[in-house]
């Protein structure tokens, strides 16, 4: 067989490339912990308006938070959120995880859906505020 002959795959070969599992590679810096936190966001919308909708955080992170809206903010805005902490963490308190961040992506939930998946990351300061 010349260099320049190619060798032709087995059919053993040929399975088991077809069958092989993709690796899946995580690229986030931060372990992300699905967590169903209730939470409000505020925010601007393009034209100006301000909104503030009730949500679900659907994973947070030590950087950032992944929740649905059905407003339509923008990347790039900037939102305020309140994070409801369970009480079984606050030892009965009814204590909010108060932060800015800055929208870096939306997603369309579903084809016929108003929903918006929304990516915040989070900035560096933060506060605790308990509710009397």
């Amino acid at each position: 067989m010349s260099p320049r002959q190619k060798k032709e795959p087995s059919q053993k070969a040929k399975t088991e490339k077809r069958t092989k599992t993709p690796v899946v590679v995580n690229r986030r810096r931060e372990w992300r912990f699905e967590l169903p936190l209730t939470a409000e966001i505020e925010g601007q919308l393009p034209m100006g308006q301000k909104f503030k909708k009730k949500t679900v955080i659907e994973n947070i992170s030590s950087t950032g938070a992944y929740f649905s809206l059905d407003s339509n903010p923008v990347v790039g805005s900037k939102v305020s959120l309140a994070i409801n902490l369970p009480t079984k963490l606050t030892e009965g308190k009814q204590v909010k995880l108060v932060l800015e961040g800055t929208i870096i992506r939306l997603e369309k939930k579903q084809e016929n859906s108003r929903k918006l998946g929304v990516a915040v990351r989070f900035k560096r300061d933060f506060r605790f505020v308990e509710e009397k």
